[in-house]
C-alpha cells in the first residue's frame, strides 16, 4: 500500500479526496476552488517553482484557490507507468480548475494531454508561459493577440492565458529590490543573494496575482457543456483512459458523484 505524504504530513490518497487543505493552508473563504497544478516536474527547478506559485497562489486568493500538485503524488519505486497516468488524470478530474505551465522550447507534452482531458470535462483552466523565449505557431496573428504556443491549444471555452516575461519581472523586482532602503535596511549588509532572493518572492507574487484574476475570470465564463450531455459524456470520462484497474463498474460510480458533486457546487453554471 502507498504511503507516500505530502510536505504537510499528509497521505497523499487523502489530499485527492480533500484537497483543501493541501500544503497545511487554512481556509478562511466560505467557498474554496481546488486547482490541479500542471506543469513539468522533472528538475529541481520545476518542482521548486511549483511549490512557489502555487503556496503564492493561494495566500493571494486568500485560500479561496487551493493547489494539487501531481508531483505529491508521483510514486517512485515498483510502479507502473499506467498506474502513475491514471492517478494525475482522476487528481485532475477531481479538481474544480486547472493551471497549466506551458513553459520552455517546446512544450511539455504530458502537460498537453492533460490540458486536452480538462478541456474534455469542461473544467475552467489557467494557460501559463512565463518564458520569455518566443513559441508557437501563431506569430502572424492579423490581430497581433497569437498566444505564444501551438494554436491547437488555444481559442477553447472557459480557458485564459497568462503571458508573463519572467526576466524581465525578475529584473524588474531586483531592480526594485536593491533600490528599496526598507530593503537594505532589513538586508543588512545589503547581501546580493538575499537581494534576489527578495525580487524571486516579488517575481512569484506578480505571477501568482495574474493567475488568481485569471482563476476568477474563468471561473464566471459559462459552462459549454449542456446539462442534457453532462452525464453520457462524463460516463465516457469513466471509460475513455482504460485505467489500470478494469473496473469500469466503480469508474462510472466514481466519475457518477464527481459530476454530481461539480454540479452542486455550480461549476457548470
Amino acid at each position: 500500500m502507498n504511503t507516500s505524504k505530502s510536505a504537510s504530513g499528509q497521505p497523499m490518497d487523502a489530499l485527492v479526496d480533500h484537497p483543501t487543505f493541501i500544503n497545511g493552508f487554512s481556509t478562511p473563504q466560505e467557498k474554496t476552488y481546488t486547482y490541479y497544478h500542471a506543469g513539468p516536474l522533472f528538475t529541481l527547478g520545476d518542482l521548486h517553482a511549483n511549490v512557489l506559485l502555487s503556496r503564492a497562489i493561494t495566500k493571494l486568493s486568500n485560500g479561496k484557490f487551493m493547489p494539487l500538485l501531481p508531483q505529491d503524488l508521483e510514486q517512485r519505486g515498483d510502479v507502473e507507468p499506467h498506474n502513475i497516468r491514471d492517478k494525475d488524470i482522476r487528481a485532475l478530474l477531481s479538481c474544480d480548475l486547472a493551471l497549466f505551465t506551458y513553459d520552455g522550447a517546446e512544450l511539455d507534452s504530458g502537460t498537453v494531454v492533460e490540458y486536452m482531458v480538462a478541456k474534455f470535462a469542461d473544467i475552467p483552466s489557467v494557460i501559463l508561459r512565463s518564458d520569455f523565449r518566443g513559441g508557437g505557431d501563431q506569430g502572424s496573428h492579423p490581430t497581433g493577440a497569437g498566444e505564444p504556443w501551438n494554436l491547437m491549444s488555444s481559442f477553447w471555452p472557459r480557458t485564459k492565458g497568462v503571458v508573463v516575461d519572467g526576466m524581465l519581472e525578475y529584473k524588474k523586482a531586483l531592480a526594485s529590490a536593491a533600490g528599496d532602503p526598507n530593503q537594505t535596511q532589513h538586508l543588512g549588509d545589503g547581501d546580493a543573494f538575499d537581494v534576489s532572493k527578495a525580487a524571486v518572492a516579488d517575481m512569484v507574487d506578480v505571477t501568482a496575482r495574474r493567475c488568481v484574476d485569471a482563476m476568477e475570470e474563468v471561473l464566471k465564463m459559462p459552462a459549454r457543456m449542456p446539462k442534457d450531455l453532462r452525464g453520457g459524456v462524463y460516463q465516457w470520462l469513466a471509460l475513455m483512459p482504460g485505467y489500470a484497474e478494469k473496473d469500469d463498474g466503480k469508474d462510472l460510480d466514481v466519475m457518477k458523484g464527481l459530476l454530481d458533486r461539480k454540479e452542486e457546487r455550480g461549476m457548470f453554471n
